[in-house]
């Protein structure tokens, strides 16, 4: 691998690892949705625990023992939007370093069980050409294909 490809994995690697912190390494999938057109900055993170797919806010929802309970308050949950997000303006630097295009949305997923990661990303413009489509409205469509294929 090159050098733009160790340091644009790692960054990845580092959003796969916050999300990861925020659930205690107890996952069995993490997903993040991370996208970036027109000056928009966005991301969102879900789980698969105990075969329920899951939001951050819903952590609880996937666990049975009350002594298994996540902190899923919202100081934590922004602090990891905080952080995925600048890992996504880290990745904008990197490319204009390099000179290489910036993907537009990108969905990682990490089996945590076989360690394999996916990364699926696109270059076009997804949602700020739509009159109505956000960013959430995207991840949130993501949320519902890979909960009910389960992807």
């Amino acid at each position: 691998m090159n050098e733009f490809e160790d340091k644009f994995s790692e960054l990845q690697a580092d959003m796969i690892s916050i999300c990861m912190e925020y659930v205690e390494d107890r996952a069995d999938k993490v997903y993040v949705y991370a996208s970036r057109e027109e000056g928009i900055t966005a991301s969102d993170f879900f789980y698969l625990i105990n075969d329920k797919y899951v939001e951050p806010h819903k952590l609880n929802d996937a666990v049975e023992e009350a002594d298994e309970r996540y902190d899923t308050s919202a100081t934590r949950n922004f602090m990891v939007l905080d952080i995925l997000n600048e890992a996504i303006g880290k990745i904008k630097v990197l490319c204009q370093e390099y000179q290489r295009d910036m993907p537009t949305e990108m969905k990682l997923i990490f089996d945590v069980k076989s360690g394999n990661f996916k990364a699926e990303y696109k270059y076009e413009l997804v949602y700020t050409h739509d009159d109505i489509k956000t960013a959430s409205h995207i991840f949130n469509d993501w949320f519902e294909v890979v909960k009910n294929n389960n992807l």
